[in-house]
């Protein structure tokens, strides 16, 4: 089995876990950036009383709305994106092996080959995967349509009296077909315009990542300490993830209101045309604030995430080549002298 594969499923792996964790975060933190109205008091709900919200008037259920189209999805992706990483990585190394033959370089890759790496690999999982994605937020976004109505002892009591309606199914079939009916096959790669340009968080992510291993692995050696634990791997992730998330955050709104239904009757503030479309309406109608709804809901989650599928990740890898080297070991041991 080759290192590219390992590593490919190890992160398929891996992202399945991070997602089930912190799935419930993901689908709060699509409803926060979606959202347009500009209410003070909606923004001034934290996380955990939009969970309880969501919980309280839709149901446990609607926390994993598009769970199963999403774990396809961050399979597929993962899977991808590490698989081609690896290929790309190997060549780059063999690349900096062959200058430093040469007498250029010391024979590492460095941090620029590191992120056309990251992009390349970036690009590639995007072009493949979009249309995954482009359901997933439609099925995170939907809502029950809800009636209210006061209690005749209190009329002017908070505690309202909601009355979930409840609409026809949701399930990714039927997402399938409104995304089809609207747009056609186009449809289906909505946002990926912005999405190709957040290849950068992956690639901000995966540079920071390798250098802050990089240098911690060559401390161990240099102090004859033990290999690199779960729990540090673990505080890495988290540290890359931290650092690209906030830097590319304004266009994960962006692709998130492109991807959701659009409002195609009524006010036109709400429908987007295309990327320059959503920007310039979002500057106009939300201020800069805008591009920056739910951004510790998702710091949170895509630090959470991402640390867990490292440490996952590289546990994997570990657990693969052991079990592929007894493989080996009984192979050489069974046959006869």
């Amino acid at each position: 089995m080759s290192d590219a594969l390992i590593n490919g499923l190890a992160g398929a792996g891996g992202g399945i876990i991070a997602q089930l964790i912190t799935y419930p975060l993901q689908t709060v933190n699509t409803r926060q950036q979606t959202d347009r109205d500009v209410k003070k008091e909606n923004r001034k709900m934290s996380t955990v009383e939009q969970l309880y919200q969501v919980v309280k008037h839709e149901g446990w259920e609607r926390l994993y709305g598009g769970l199963t189209p999403s774990l396809i999805g961050t399979a597929a992706s993962q899977g991808v994106y590490y698989y081609f990483y690896q290929i790309f990585r190997r060549k780059a190394e063999i690349t900096a092996t062959e200058r430093m033959q040469k007498g250029i370089g010391d024979g590492t890759v460095g941090m620029f080959s590191s992120l056309m790496v990251a992009a390349l690999s970036g690009c590639i999982n995007v072009l493949l995967t979009n249309p995954i994605w482009v359901v997933v937020t439609r099925m995170q976004t939907h809502t029950k349509t809800f009636k209210k109505s006061h209690c005749s002892a209190t009329p002017s009591s908070d505690d309202a009296i909601f009355a979930a309606i409840e609409p026809p199914p949701y399930c990714t079939g039927h997402v399938i077909q409104e995304v089809y009916d609207e747009a056609g096959v186009c449809g289906f790669w909505k946002g990926v315009f912005p999405t190709l340009i957040m290849v950068s968080n992956p690639s901000i992510q995966f540079m920071l990542y390798e250098t802050m291993l990089k240098k911690l692995r060559k401390r161990r050696v240099l102090n004859g300490k033990k290999d690199i634990t779960a729990l540090e791997i673990f505080l890495l992730g988290a540290l890359a993830k931290l650092g690209a998330t906030v830097v590319t955050y304004p266009l994960l709104v962006v692709k998130a209101r492109l991807q959701a239904k659009q409002v195609s009757t009524g006010d036109k503030k709400h429908h987007y045309k295309g990327t320059l479309d959503a920007i310039l309406k979002m500057i106009r109608y939300e201020g800069s604030s805008g591009f920056y709804k739910g951004m510790s809901t998702k710091i949170v989650q895509s630090v959470l995430a991402a640390a867990v599928l490292f440490m996952v990740k590289e546990e994997l890898v570990r657990g693969i080549r052991l079990l592929l080297i007894k493989d080996a070991i009984n192979a050489v041991k069974s046959k006869p002298p």
